[in-house]
């Protein structure tokens, strides 16, 4: 499969913080990539030196075959770019923004109308953007991006600061984007944004790529138990405990749970004993991979 995308030995100081520290992958044609990290890992900066935005101090990217710095004109009208902060013009409608934005690219107004339908704003086409809620305004931001068709897209933090409703209806625009055949790089630190959406993910701290593969694979690879939940009181902690492939119990006065690296034996061990009330089963996330990679140290 041809790669889009090509990332070697990139390097970027700032002072004495070094934001990318010799970071290296590659992203397919077609591909959904994700780059995950803390605040401050250097995913901001990775993709706005991919984007043309910024000029690396070492190393060499390749975007659709060629360089984006200088800033590249060629690759302008293959790439959609939304930021971390969208900025839009002021006083302006949402169809007017649009229509504005494709403006730039040559695309009629009809076309733009079109992309407005896409991401859900045909109601709030005559709506001018500061009025349009959070949700909203991303999806417009998403969709200046698209209004040229690009090829490739970049999205950093689509879904920072919405609520968990706008989050989701702003996955099924972007799972759609994915599905029209483009090539889409997201940053979040949202794990099971993630999850639902990319093909691979690629796991930031510290200017470096700790880990990278498809999301279910790096789970896979984490040595992580499994936690059994049920209602507290159906069993004692120090019971649970003891039942056959349990690795520790602990009962915080609204459920019991269980680690495991044997869910069928505890489960059927606590069958029983008629301890199933409320049983769910857990086992390891992305979210679990991350903070191995990264710790769990608040990071401001």
């Amino acid at each position: 499969m041809a790669q889009t995308i090509e990332v070697t030995g990139l390097r970027k100081r700032y002072g004495d913080v070094l934001a990318a520290d010799g970071v290296t992958f590659a992203v397919d044609e077609g591909e959904f990539f994700g780059i995950l990290g803390p605040n401050g890992a250097g995913k901001t900066t990775t993709l706005e030196i991919i984007e043309g935005l910024r000029e690396a101090d070492e190393g060499e990217v390749s975007v659709l075959g060629m360089a984006p710095w200088p800033r590249n004109p060629r690759l302008l009208p293959r790439i959609g770019v939304q930021l971390q902060a969208s900025s839009f013009f002021e006083r302006l409608t949402a169809r007017e923004q649009l229509r504005t934005f494709g403006s730039l690219y040559g695309v009629p107004a009809k076309k733009a109308d079109v992309m407005l339908e896409a991401v859900g704003l045909t109601d709030k086409a005559d709506v001018r953007v500061e009025k349009l809620s959070g949700g909203q305004a991303q999806r417009l931001s998403i969709a200046c991006a698209l209004v040229h068709d690009p090829e490739l897209v970049f999205l950093d933090e689509p879904t920072a600061a919405l609520d968990p409703q706008a989050r989701r209806n702003l996955w099924d625009v972007l799972k759609e984007i994915s599905t029209a055949g483009r090539t889409v790089v997201l940053t979040t630190h949202y794990m099971d944004e993630a999850e639902a959406l990319c093909d691979r993910v690629a796991i930031m701290d510290a200017g470096r790529i700790l880990r990278l593969g498809p999301p279910a694979a790096l789970v896979r690879g984490l040595d992580a138990p499994a936690r059994i939940s049920v209602a507290s009181g159906v069993l004692e902690a120090g019971e649970a405990r003891l039942l056959p492939g349990a690795d520790d119990a602990d009962d915080d006065g609204v459920s019991l749970i269980i680690s495991t690296r044997d869910p069928s034996a505890v489960v059927a061990a606590m069958a029983a004993r008629d301890a199933l009330d409320g049983v769910q089963i857990r086992g390891a996330t992305l979210e679990d991979v991350f903070l191995d990679l990264t710790g769990r140290e608040y990071r401001a």
